[in-house]
């Protein structure tokens, strides 16, 4: 039996509560399959669509009237990670029976522990919420202290950093749960950051990449093998010229050549090779996989996907 950590992407979940609970009965099928070939799956998960929403919506009704609520950015990725985590489960259940299966399904609320000192605070870059005018933009950024940057010329949006992850503050807990066999669906979003004060845990408004969330999730839980699963069936380079060629198999010393050569972008793929090569850098004999949802299985088996090992 392999253990194995999943990261799904979050616009692979849709955009509002009625697409989303659609879209997971599908996105939840090729998980399913590799938990019946016998693997010990934990599944992790994106939010970038559905944090997005939630903040939005209070950040909507609070400009419409001071008297509603406003809803820090912590909050929205908890809120997120419930939302999302009860369509999964809901999904991941029904799926778990109708194949004959006996293990349960639990979402954990996880916090992300991120150092203060990390160099993304002193430069946010992570996009959230709407474009505003100038006006408006520069009301926020008094009221609310906002970071608020022009975007492409369409408007201003508030930028959040996005710190790496140094621990998962549910870890113990998730250990015990997949030991006792269950499916365990956590660090949803990236996790929610937190940085250590003391005893306490204190949230901070920043988006943690759900790639490098579930890898450090992956070398914290020793597993044998990190799968992220996105819109394509293969990592390319050379993309979208005549010279594109899918990768097959590659090693981290060509991932770190190929990073060098700027075959990948920042926003796309280079997170996702750059979270499977420090999951399989951690240890020996770790594989990392990316491939499509619909073809989980296939990569697997070694028929699809782009395997990454030392």
């Amino acid at each position: 039996m392999r253990k194995i950590v999943v990261a799904l992407g979050g616009n692979a979940l849709g955009h509002n509560s009625i697409d989303q609970m659609e879209k997971v009965k599908h996105a939840v099928k090729p998980i399913i399959e590799l938990v019946e070939q016998g693997n010990e799956v934990i599944l992790a998960h994106g939010n970038g669509p559905q944090v997005g929403m939630i903040n939005l919506a209070f950040e909507t009704s609070y400009n419409v009237s001071n008297n509603n609520p406003d809803m820090p950015f912590p909050e929205c990725g908890a809120m997120s990670q419930g939302y999302i985590g009860y369509h999964l489960q809901n999904a991941l259940l029904t799926e778990l029976k109708n194949k004959g299966l006996k293990q349960q399904v639990a979402t954990i609320i996880t916090q992300v522990e991120v150092d203060e000192n990390d160099s993304a605070f002193q430069n946010p870059t992570k996009p959230i919420g709407k474009f505003y005018d100038l006006k408006t933009a520069k009301e926020f950024a008094e009221k609310k202290g906002y970071i608020m940057i022009e975007d492409a010329s369409r408007g201003y949006r508030r930028v959040v950093a996005s710190p790496k992850p140094v621990n998962i503050v549910e870890i113990e807990i998730i250990k015990s749960m997949v030991k006792a066999g269950h499916l365990v669906v956590t660090v949803g979003g990236g996790g929610i950051p937190v940085i250590k004060k003391g005893n306490e845990f204190i949230g901070v408004p920043a988006v943690i990449d759900k790639d490098f969330a579930s890898a450090k999730l992956a070398d914290l839980l020793d597993v044998d093998m990190l799968v992220i699963l996105t819109a394509v069936n293969k990592v390319k380079i050379n993309f979208n010229t005549p010279q594109e060629k899918d990768l097959d198999n590659i090693t981290v010393k060509e991932i770190d050549e190929l990073i060098l050569e700027g075959h990948f972008l920042k926003g796309s793929m280079l997170p996702k090779i750059e979270a499977a090569r420090m999951f399989v850098s951690g240890k020996k004999h770790r594989t990392a996989i990316i491939a499509s949802l619909e073809e989980a299985k296939e990569a697997l088996l070694g028929h699809t996907g782009t395997r990454i090992t030392n």
